[in-house]
């Protein structure tokens, strides 16, 4: 499921080019501390996840393989940490109940798959809570605890976040004030508690240092700016006054239940069986599951969210109901629950994908020029593995619902979005289609520059290949420096801009027609095209 396609794509936006330039411009130059995304300083994110993707890359020397390879080990170590931690607790069976809950969250495939952050940071969190638990409830057992406190710093490192796992330690004090059972006693005034956190400053230190040192100590008024803002701005700042992804306090609520899916189908079980050990005093349930709950009452606080970042606290709710998920799952009426979700997903992509061949529906009308002449097939992979699913509900039937919806898993994330999917729409989504139809309308001798572009486009594109900025100068600024540079030497040069931005300043009789991607049209400028005193500033 995890690692079906690897190797077959290239990255797609949100996120994956953006973080693939980096790490690739990062290789090509050999400057590893101040990362850049073009010509331009790129400040929202430390390097670290753009070192384990040119760290993949040294291993294996190819991108399409080493942009995804740090996602899909880290899923693997987080779902080995997760199974070792429950055996640990509670037995080998529990283990494997966690772990195939796990596996068969729908949040964690998609992240698993991905080329973002997330997936990294999760397996660094979950590195810093094994430790701290193994410590906590299965210890005492200080090599861990100081691992634990290594891990949360170099989470830290990697997103500003990394350091809740730490939080972990408040339920725990709590546990031991009032009590209860499953907890390691130990002494408050031990010496090695402080081993924790020094392990936690070291950790940020090492790249902390260093990157203070080469930019407030540089004097570089941009080296300084790029410190500033991937300091403050993109962490404390982005918490408390988030500039985008703005959503309500309550978001998560509807997150979980469909993100989390099919746990999240036991919580009407779940729920009064975490209350029934809560009376007991089980602090091997409620450590974990009270950090789950901080992390999400965490980023409920921030204005900007994504369901993304509460993704960590999921390998701690499966850790929570490990010894509860086999009894629950022999109630008759989750299994109805579960075989209920797997017929209506099954039954929404055999019928989408129908009727998309069957008629003309406004859906696949909208799609078809932006699929570069599959859009057939998309329909007829969607027609296919909605058919298998229905064949795995009528096979398994509501006794056994889970099973149902485990294989629609397999078949969704192996053969749609694993080995078929991307072979239709890996040209358009990834702009490799596009850049390529730009070099063969232009020539192998003639300089591409960029505007109004996006990271595939750079990432793609084929040398020689030239920008004029991303965020530093807006697309009006970009197009004035292009134009110049393209008079310079107009028997060498293009442009290469979207549509719309600046179309009523050029004759479109001259201009090439690169293709699509991303839903946006390319063109291809040449000097002719453009008209003489027409100046327009167009808005990003």
């Amino acid at each position: 499921m995890l690692s079906a396609g690897i190797g077959l794509r290239d990255p797609w936006p949100a996120d994956e080019p953006r973080f693939n330039l980096v790490a690739r411009q990062m290789w090509e130059s050999g400057q590893y501390l101040i990362t850049y995304r073009g010509v331009e300083l790129y400040s929202d994110k430390p390097p670290m996840y753009m070192w384990l993707q040119v760290a993949s890359y040294a291993l294996t020397g190819s991108w399409r393989v080493a942009f995804l390879l740090p996602s899909l080990l880290a899923a693997i170590g987080t779902i080995a940490l997760l199974h070792d931690l429950a055996r640990r607790l509670w037995s080998r069976r529990s283990a494997w109940w966690a772990s195939a809950m796990l596996l068969l969250t729908l949040q964690f495939c998609f992240q698993a798959k991905r080329a973002q952050i997330d997936a990294a940071l999760m397996l660094m969190m979950m590195v810093s809570l094994y430790g701290l638990l193994r410590h906590l409830l299965c210890g005492p057992n200080w090599r861990w605890y100081a691992i634990g406190w290594l891990a949360a710093g170099v989470a830290t490192i990697t997103k500003g976040v990394g350091f809740l796992t730490l939080l972990i330690l408040l339920p725990y004090g709590w546990a031991r004030w009032r009590g209860w059972s499953g907890i390691t006693a130990l002494g408050w005034r031990d010496w090695r508690w402080l081993t924790g956190p020094l392990c936690f400053v070291i950790a940020v230190c090492a790249w902390l240092l260093p990157m203070l040192q080469a930019t407030y100590g540089s004097g570089d008024p941009a080296l300084i700016a790029y410190a500033d803002d991937l300091l403050f701005r993109q962490t404390a700042e982005r918490y408390v006054d988030s500039w985008h992804h703005e959503e309500p306090f309550y978001y998560y609520l509807g997150v979980i239940p469909a993100m989390w899916l099919p746990a999240s189908l036991l919580l009407p079980w779940l729920l009064p069986a975490w209350r029934r050990r809560w009376r007991r005093g089980d602090a091997r349930i409620w450590i974990p599951l009270l950090w789950a709950l901080m992390v999400v009452v965490f980023f409920s606080f921030s204005p900007g969210k994504r369901d993304v970042y509460i993704m960590p606290a999921l390998p701690m709710v499966m850790l929570a109901a490990a010894p509860l998920f086999a009894g629950l799952w022999r109630i008759r009426g989750a299994q109805r629950l579960a075989g209920i979700t797997a017929l209506l997903l099954s039954g929404i992509l055999f019928l989408v994908g129908a009727w998309a061949l069957l008629g003309e529906p406004s859906f696949a009308l909208r799609r078809a020029p932006y699929l570069d002449g599959r859009d057939s097939e998309l329909w007829w992979l969607a027609l296919t593995s909605g058919a298998l699913g229905l064949a795995a509900c009528a096979w398994y039937r509501w006794r056994r619902g889970l099973l149902a919806y485990g294989a629609l898993m397999v078949v969704f994330w192996a053969l749609i979005y694993g080995w078929w999917g991307p072979a239709i729409i890996n040209g358009v989504s990834s702009a490799r289609t596009v850049m390529e139809n730009a070099r063969t309308l232009v020539g192998p001798q003639i300089t591409l520059g960029l505007v109004a572009w996006q990271e595939q486009n750079l990432l793609q594109a084929v040398p020689p290949a030239t920008n004029f900025g991303f965020e530093r100068f807006d697309w009006g600024e970009q197009w004035i420096r292009a134009q110049a540079w393209l008079r310079e030497d107009p028997a060498h040069r293009r442009i290469f801009i979207r549509d719309g931005i600046v179309d009523e300043c050029l004759d479109l009789e001259r201009v090439l027609d690169a293709g699509i991607s991303n839903q946006r049209r390319w063109w291809i400028v040449p000097e002719q095209a453009l008209i003489p005193g027409c100046v327009t500033v167009p808005e990003k």
